[in-house]
């Protein structure tokens, strides 16, 4: 949270009127047209703990494995991503490498993601190698269909 004062209101008081905006939200983020921009957007995702915008940057029929061996999909990725914004949790990312082919793209990530410890929980810090499967919709914008962040497990 920033505190910024207000432009063109005059302190009825002698102390200064300041206002709390919240930057850690953001502005909508929608799916990109460009296959190479995802990842940045869904760390912005990620971060802002926004859950519609990260789920919007997923196909319908998207399948996550954020658990090695458990492929996820439908209501209970919805409800996972839920789970794990509550965590705040703080992302990094780098393409890696990309390649597209039509409607089709694979992107090779790495990755860095930090969970600040909570009430009933120690912190957390992970990296890794996600191999993303994203595909292009009718609207011309691209979508995770297949998300593996333990490509390299």
């Amino acid at each position: 949270m920033a505190l910024r004062r207000e432009r063109g209101v005059k302190p009825q008081s002698p102390k200064r009127k300041w206002t709390a905006t919240m930057t850690s939200t953001i502005s909508k983020i929608e799916p990109t047209t460009d296959p190479t921009e995802l990842t940045a957007l869904y760390v912005r995702a990620m971060n802002s703990g926004d859950l519609d915008t990260v789920l919007g940057l997923y196909a319908d029929d998207a399948v996550s494995v954020w658990e090695p061996g458990n492929p996820i999909s439908g209501a209970e990725h919805q409800e996972k991503v839920r789970e794990y914004l509550e965590l705040k949790p703080k992302m990094s990312a780098t393409l890696r490498e990309s390649h597209v082919t039509g409607d089709t793209a694979l992107l090779v990530v790495d990755w860095v993601l930090d969970i600040p410890a909570g009430e009933d929980h120690e912190a957390e810090h992970h990296t890794g190698i996600g191999l993303d499967v994203v595909r292009k919709g009718p609207d011309g914008r691209w979508r995770y269909v297949i998300d593996n962040p333990f490509g390299d497990a």
